[in-house]
């Protein structure tokens, strides 16, 4: 049978506290997150937030393993909340004898401040993660065709170069990109800014070349 611990950001219950808990308690996960977050820009413009609930297990040295998605809003929030949750490895304190096929669950919390959401309403928010999870199908389809590009006929390029332009996956997008994953450099997700640059690689850009052989060799 597969054991959960819930671990509350603000509220946590006697028995998860006793079990396994992160440094310095809940506010220093709260900490952590608010310190580490970096806010996915689709969402931050159309005003989308919540909470992410993440599952994962932790090892004796309090490392996280088999981490996942368990309640999510979007993607680009759902990735981050994964993000945050995989830094997060090695900062956890686990008991002698802790039971290390136990799941924990986490909520990471999205919320806005200052950005004008209080006038979005729900049906414009839905409507947006809506638009967002449309355009991320054409995106898996231009990722495919440059993961294949050798395989692939040369007319289909051009019905790729022109889903790219209605994504709007131009230069700016892509330096946006780029921008974010060395951000992650500097928190010293490697992996995280990895998985960034190879997006831009995937996107039929060579843009992130020398980060790529610089960091994720």
């Amino acid at each position: 049978m597969i054991k959960f611990i819930v671990f509350g950001l603000i509220f946590c219950s006697h028995f998860a506290m006793a079990q396994v808990q992160f440094k310095n308690g809940p506010s220093g996960f709260a900490s952590f997150l608010k310190s580490n977050t970096i806010y996915p820009q689709f969402s931050k413009q159309n005003c989308i937030q919540g909470t992410v609930n993440i599952s994962f297990k932790l090892d004796l040295a309090g490392n996280v393993y088999s981490s996942k998605i368990t309640k999510g809003i979007i993607s680009d929030l759902d990735n981050e909340a994964l993000r945050l949750v995989r830094m997060s490895s090695g900062k956890w304190q686990v008991p002698t004898g802790y039971d290390t096929t136990t799941a924990v669950i986490v909520p990471v919390n999205f919320k806005l401040s200052g950005y004008n959401c209080e006038g979005k309403t729900t049906s414009q928010i839905k409507s947006s993660i809506i638009a967002y999870e449309a355009e991320e199908g054409l995106t898996n389809a231009v990722i495919n065709f440059y993961k294949n590009k050798s395989q692939a006929k040369p007319e289909q390029e051009v019905q790729i170069l022109a889903i790219k332009s209605q994504l709007g996956i131009d230069d700016e997008y892509l330096d946006e990109l780029i921008n974010t994953a060395l951000k992650k450099i500097k928190q010293g997700d490697k992996q995280g800014a990895c998985e960034d640059f190879n997006l831009v690689k995937n996107l039929g850009s060579n843009k992130a070349e020398d980060y790529l052989a610089k960091y994720c060799k």
